[in-house]
Parts: structure tokens; sequence; C-alpha cells
């Protein structure tokens, strides 16, 4: 009868087999005992396992942006609470939204974006994305600097309902761009901050 015990090894690579301590096999036994391990199974690692068995996933507000087909993106956005504007929670939400849309240097963001079913909105148009634009496109297209400003319960009123053609794209739908029809002239109102 053949006795062979083997060590598992536990490593940051995860469980692994090592060679047998000791083998006891009979002189006339054509047993063969190879060392080797095979390249195409996957070892996953034993920090990652317990990372995902121990840490919840990522709970909103996200520190990336949303895609289509998320529900929150589909989902009526509720309005703030006035009196909680300057809460923690809030401000919490509003400071993820500016690092997101600044990460990924965008021209605005709204707290569905970042996983939050709230009406909160981020806009910024800074010197560098300006200076990406030739002076002639500055103009035909009338482009200028825009601090950052964050509206809370923001409400849209078109004022010239001329529109213009604008070449667009959207964090939420990534790779993605097209051609928009904008309204010449908007005023945002609602609850606004600016930076």
């Amino acid at each position: 009868m053949a006795r062979c015990s083997s060590v598992l090894h536990l490593s940051h690579l995860g469980l692994r087999l090592c060679a047998p301590l000791s083998t006891h096999f009979p002189s006339n036994s054509h047993i063969f005992v190879a060392n080797t391990y095979s390249t195409n199974i996957k070892v996953r690692s034993y920090f990652k396992y317990i990372k995902q068995k121990i840490l919840s996933p990522p709970s909103p507000p996200f520190n990336h942006v949303c895609q289509v087909g998320d529900p929150v993106l589909r989902s009526r956005a509720v309005a703030v609470d006035p009196a909680a504007i300057k809460g923690p929670e809030v401000q919490k939400v509003i400071n993820t939204m500016v690092k997101v849309m600044r990460k990924f240097e965008c021209v605005g963001i709204s707290a569905p974006q970042i996983g939050v079913p709230l009406r909160i909105l981020a806009l910024e148009y800074p010197q560098k994305m300006l200076a990406e634009h030739s002076s002639i496109s500055r103009k035909v297209h009338g482009l200028t600097i825009q601090p950052l400003r964050i509206f809370v319960n923001p409400e849209l009123r078109v004022l010239d309902w001329q529109t213009v053609l604008f070449q667009e794209a959207c964090e939420s739908i990534s790779g993605f761009s097209a051609t928009v029809p904008r309204y010449l002239s908007v005023e945002v109102s609602g609850t606004a901050f600016k930076f």
C-alpha cells in the first residue's frame, strides 16, 4: 500500500499543493510523482477572496459614473429637503460629484450619475477645457469659462427657443458622442452654490 502525505501552502496567491513530504512506494512500483503546476488553472488571491467575503460591495455615492442600463438613471430623482443641504449626507454627495466630474473631465454631472437619486447638478467649464477649442470655435459657440456651480433642486426655463448644434458626449454612455441640438439660452434656477 502506498502512502503519500502533502502540505497545502497558504500564500498571497491562494492555496497551493506543495511537494510530497514523504513517499513510501514498493520498489517494483511504476508510479511517477511530478512536482508540476498546471498553467491553465487560475489561482485566486487569498486576500481578494477574503476581501470579497468580508467587505460589502461599494454603495452610493460611487466614485465612478453609472452607465446606461442602471435603474438609477431611469428613476425619478427626489427633491432635496432645503434643511438637509448643509448636512453631511448631502455634502458627501456634492463632494463626490465634484471629484468624479473632475476625474472624468466632464462639463456637468448629476447625482443619479453617481448612484444617488437626488435632484443635484454640478457644472463647471474651466480654462483647461476652454483652451482645447480654437478662438473661432469659442466665438461661434459662445464658449466662456464657467466656475464650479452646484444646483440643488434645479429648474430649467428656456429663454431663447432657437437651437444650436453641439457635438457632445455623456459619461453615462461611455465611448459615444453625438450632435445634439441645444437651446440658445436657458435659465437654471434653484438653490445654487459657487465654489
